[in-house]
């Protein structure tokens, strides 16, 4: 099919880019959200920043980017600091001389309800699920406004869409869903596109150590596909929004959790490999 009007050339879908992943490693082994966005942003031609708070995470995706043969560089930031952010972001600029993407990756959980929370463990939620993301952003959209505009990522969760064990954890995450809309609606007429993706139950490195064969088997049945969903799909969903591939697309919040939130479990039940579907 010819390439329509207006719509960009495909090569490398991000190519000419340049992108900031924070939470750019992953915080054990295998590949979280993260890594895997960086990785397939490199892939498809991206000059990526990998940010982490622990530069030795960051280091060991910019080793997967660099057997790949792409292009981008480690950086040491704890983004729930504003100078942090700052400095992030001109690093950005001064190695790759623009600033186009910015992936928000980074993500905590503490359990309990408001009555067991500790006002402690509740700020330090909200300042790495959500703080995080309004000072990365801060410093990332007037340089992203310098040349025409970009492309923002938020990750949230299920849990902003539905209760969860953790009130912290759901609190946060529906405060990002809120966050995307508001920044998609305050930064669109300066060419910057912000959207959400709402990851399901993933297996991933900072899930694994919780995780036994038996609740992988239920939380793979749990959603209709009744597969397994690990850090690369949410990947794709990020290269999609980051790509020029959805330059119409803003303000949206993306489940990436295989039909997870489209049922209910007072409606839907499931038996084995059957479906019922309970009228009420």
């Amino acid at each position: 099919m010819p390439e329509g009007k207006g719509r960009p050339e495909r090569k490398g879908r991000m190519e000419g880019k340049v992108a900031i992943v924070t939470g750019a490693g992953s915080s054990g082994p295998g590949i979280g959200n993260g890594k895997a966005a960086a990785v397939l942003f490199a892939r498809e031609g991206a000059k990526v920043l990998l940010a982490d708070q622990v530069l030795a995470r960051a280091e060991e995706t910019l080793e997967l980017i660099r057997q790949e043969g792409g292009e981008a560089s480690a950086f040491e930031a704890n983004v729930t600091s504003a100078e942090d952010c700052r400095r992030m972001v001109e690093a950005a600029v001064e190695r790759y001389g623009r600033l186009d993407v910015l992936d928000n990756n980074v993500g905590i959980s503490r359990r309990g309800t408001v009555v067991e929370v500790q006002e402690e463990d509740w700020d330090f939620v909200m300042a790495v699920n959500v703080k995080s993301i309004v000072l990365s952003s801060k410093f990332a959209i007037p340089k992203m406004m310098e040349t025409g505009g970009g492309s923002i990522i938020n990750i949230s969760s299920i849990a902003g869409l539905r209760a969860h064990s953790s009130t912290p954890y759901t609190a946060s995450k529906a405060a990002v869903i809120g966050l995307t809309m508001s920044m998609a609606a305050d930064h669109g007429p300066d060419g910057i596109r912000v959207n959400c993706i709402a990851p399901g139950l993933i297996y991933s490195p900072m899930v694994a150590p919780r995780m036994d064969d038996d609740l992988r088997e239920i939380r793979k049945s749990a959603a209709p596909l009744r597969t397994e969903g690990d850090s690369w799909d949410v990947g794709y969903a990020a290269l999609y929004l980051a790509s020029d591939e959805s330059r119409w697309v803003n303000g949206i919040t993306l489940p990436v959790d295989a039909g997870l939130t489209a049922i209910s479990p007072v409606t839907y039940q499931t038996l084995g490999q059957q479906q019922f579907a309970q009228p009420i």
